[in-house]
């Protein structure tokens, strides 16, 4: 059984830094992309940023430069380093698969607020 459990979320005011991390068991994790996503208050869940097994990345045009996602195979761990955050980056971000269709279940998320 797939488990996602993410943590680090938290207030900070805008132009501030976040790192959040989301641990997985159940899977091979090393084997998969994996994404950070986020899902803002009236809006749909959308993915932000990815790293495949490799070690390649994607981002929104809208985190490039502020956002870093990471991964460390041995503690099936994938990281997101948020700086430079705005209240428009508030939001759930969860974690799970990306390049495919996500895991049927996601954790609980961890809140980011944005705000002075």
């Amino acid at each position: 059984q797939v488990k996602l459990v993410e943590s680090g979320g938290g207030l900070v005011q805008p132009g501030g830094s976040l790192r959040l991390s989301c641990a997985a068991s159940g899977i091979s994790f090393s084997t998969y992309t994996m994404g950070w996503y986020r899902q803002a208050p009236g809006k749909q869940r959308e993915l932000v940023v990815s790293i495949s097994s490799g070690g390649g990345t994607t981002a929104l045009n809208s985190v490039k430069g502020r956002f870093t996602i990471s991964r460390d195979n041995a503690k099936n761990t994938v990281y997101l380093q948020m700086n430079s955050l705005k209240p428009e980056d508030t939001a759930v971000y969860y974690c799970n698969r990306a390049g495919g269709a996500p895991f049927p279940d996601w954790g609980r998320g961890t809140q980011v607020t944005v705000s002075s």
